[in-house]
């Protein structure tokens, strides 16, 4: 059964709106729940990449916008999209404040008029190689933080849930 199979005949289970949902179940969802656990999880990891990277006053979010676009070839907003599983809009609103200081330009695409292109600046290559060894350092410690062998698991596993 898919998810939105699931999702559908979970709304047509539903009881009548007025009953409160008991509280253990808020309870079993804290601890149950993977979609919780895992924004968890990111919101911590990016504060911490936020935090060494605030000094090129770059995030967690541009550093790894920017590191998608280092490419031998400028990629399509399409495949940029689909590589950080951003939808395109959430993806365009991301890279304005690149584009604003010209770590980035959008590029009409020469073969197909209706694509655009995404091309790294020298300025955004120059603060990508700055910015490079600073997250090395935090993901080597971040990495030492985990059980021996578990990083490349854990990579794993969240891959699977893509």
């Amino acid at each position: 059964m898919s998810i939105r199979q699931i999702a559908e005949s979970a709304v047509e289970q539903t009881e009548p709106a007025g009953d409160a949902l008991p509280f253990d179940k808020t309870i079993e969802v804290r601890d149950a729940c993977l979609c919780l656990h895992v924004q968890r999880a990111a919101r911590a990891l990016a504060r911490r990449f936020d935090v060494v990277l605030r000094p090129l006053d770059l995030t967690s979010g541009q550093f790894s916008l920017l590191t998608s676009l280092n490419r031998p070839a400028p990629p399509t907003i399409g495949s940029v999209a689909e590589l950080l599983a951003m939808d395109r809009t959430t993806l365009t609103a991301n890279l304005k404040p690149l584009e604003r200081r010209g770590l980035i330009e959008i590029a009409v695409d020469k073969e197909d008029k209706r694509s655009r292109r995404l091309v790294i600046t020298a300025a955004g290559r120059a603060l990508l190689a700055k910015a490079y060894p600073i997250w090395r350092d935090a993901h080597t410690a971040l990495e030492f933080k985990i059980s021996n062998g578990s990083a490349d698991d854990l990579r794993r596993m969240l891959g699977a849930l893509l």
